[in-house]
């Protein structure tokens, strides 16, 4: 997640709009899911990214790496969140 986010831990207004979508969407998980961090997949109330699904995705901070795993049921899209700790959305 560093990779988006500028020298003070920010993201960019001038990225272009769909690595801003995506880093707010992965800023909106980590937020989330670091206020309870569950070892196994939770229901949340985060709609799923893919263009076109609507359903809700499910989350976890993996206890090897400590990623965010995220996935949907319905439509399959499964992501990992990595260099998420310390951010401004970290709630540990």
């Amino acid at each position: 997640m560093q990779h988006f986010l500028d020298d003070n831990g920010n993201i960019p207004t001038e990225m272009p709009k769909q690595a801003r979508e995506l880093a707010s969407f992965m800023a909106l998980v980590v937020d989330t899911i670091t206020k309870n961090s569950p070892f196994t997949l939770t229901q949340t109330e985060i709609r799923c990214f893919e263009k076109g699904c609507k359903s809700l995705i499910k989350s976890e901070v993996m206890k090897e790496n400590n990623d965010i795993h995220l996935v949907c049921s319905k439509c399959e899209n499964e992501r990992r969140i990595s260099g998420w700790k310390l951010t401004k959305w970290d709630n540990r």
